[in-house]
């Protein structure tokens, strides 16, 4: 079993820890650009090699080093939605579908013939983590699965992709989940969904900064920015053509609490408003 580096502070690859326990050699490479990393893969003497979630750029002769190859995993629809943060954008795009391929990866990124593909809806109100963990995660075991099975019989299909099609997105990190409230309300609710769990769309308010989490569209209108409304149920806060109800968020102490709850703490009121992001206040 291959993993990625060991991260300091970090908890254990799961895979790690279940290879282990189940008594397999586990290898960490930290580049496989060195021939000591092909001679590594050369020596398992593998069938197969199967690829989810691999950041490090891995050589052609390392992929062709097992007996059948390499296909890997990739949650979107190649040739959509290439590069390491798939899920997150087509949320963030408004997008209402998604998907997974397994595909036979070579040194582009994510531009290898396809073996097969499935499709999900992403619904209205779906977060990164309904998208993910609800559908393309346990679809994507199954999906695996029946590939290693088709390659198994000889029926593994290469289709190569349409790369006139391509889209290629970077990392969905915290700088691009920081939240315009003049945007439409319809793109900054895209945005929080995309956000969910991970990194967390935010705003800064009176100099607060906070993450916001489990939220709806609602009707309203304001200031962008604004909090129209703070009670138990949320957080009001106006945006383009409508208004976010904010019900749970994250603060500086790192806890997800109720919004009414931390908007108390730190001493926000109904009023109040949210601070321009800070690459429009720098203009």
């Amino acid at each position: 079993v291959f993993c990625a580096p060991d991260k300091a502070g970090r908890a254990e690859d799961p895979l790690k820890v279940f290879a282990r326990e189940k008594g397999l050699p586990v290898h960490q490479p930290k580049s496989w650009k060195t021939p000591e990393a092909l001679e590594l893969m050369k020596s398992a003497n593998d069938d197969l090699c199967v690829m989810a979630y691999v950041t490090l750029f891995v050589p052609q002769p390392v992929l062709n080093a097992p007996k059948l190859g390499t296909i890997q995993y990739h949650p979107s629809l190649l040739p959509l939605h290439r590069g390491p943060s798939s899920i997150n954008w087509p949320i963030a795009m408004g997008r209402t579908e998604t998907g997974l391929s397994i595909f036979w990866p070579d040194e582009g990124l994510d531009e290898g013939p396809i073996l097969l593909q499935k499709k999900v809806e992403i619904g209205a109100d779906e977060t990164l983590g309904d998208v993910y963990f609800k559908k393309l995660f346990p679809l994507g075991v199954d999906a695996m699965m029946e590939s290693v099975d088709l390659v198994r019989a000889g029926k593994a299909a290469r289709v190569a992709q349409d790369h006139s099609k391509k889209t290629y997105e970077s990392w969905f990190k915290k700088d691009v989940a920081e939240i315009d409230w003049a945007r439409p309300a319809g793109e900054v609710y895209n945005l929080i969904r995309a956000a969910n769990p991970a990194p967390g769309a935010w705003g800064t308010v009176k100099g607060h900064k906070v993450d916001i989490f489990d939220s709806s569209k609602v009707s309203g209108s304001g200031k962008p920015g604004e909090i129209l409304v703070l009670d138990a149920i949320g957080m009001t806060i106006a945006a383009g053509g409508g208004a976010i109800q904010a019900r749970r968020v994250r603060g500086a102490d790192g806890k997800k609490v109720a919004a009414a709850e931390w908007a108390q703490s730190v001493g926000i009121k109904a009023g109040d408003v949210f601070a321009k992001p800070a690459a429009q206040s720098s203009k």
